[in-house]
């Protein structure tokens, strides 16, 4: 029977040194990073064309204005308190195997 896989992702296997893939690795991450950063643009395009084609934002503000303000707060709150969050986290230093 084979052994379960421990990691996955663009980590080498655990046996095995990363030895000339590091550019190729590299270069993977990049490209799924940059990948991921277009893909949220275009949803986040996608939803504000969406919202102002409905005209959803102004019949909310023009009703409840305060309730719009409490909800914007909150929500700059949860993304500031998210941001410090991962600020706070430890970084982990990789050791250099040498061999």
């Amino acid at each position: 029977m084979r052994k379960p896989i421990k990691s996955s992702g663009f980590t080498p296997p655990a046996n095995r040194a990363l030895g000339s893939e590091r550019r190729t690795v590299a270069f993977a991450e990049l490209v799924a990073s940059l990948a991921l950063a277009m893909s949220t643009l275009v949803a986040a395009t996608v939803v504000s064309v969406g919202i102002a084609r409905a005209d959803v934002a102004g019949n909310i503000i023009d009703n409840e204005g305060g309730v719009f303000a409490i909800a914007l707060v909150l929500g700059l709150l949860f993304i500031g308190m998210g941001g410090l969050t991962i600020l706070s986290l430890p970084h982990h230093h990789h050791k250099k195997t040498h061999g």
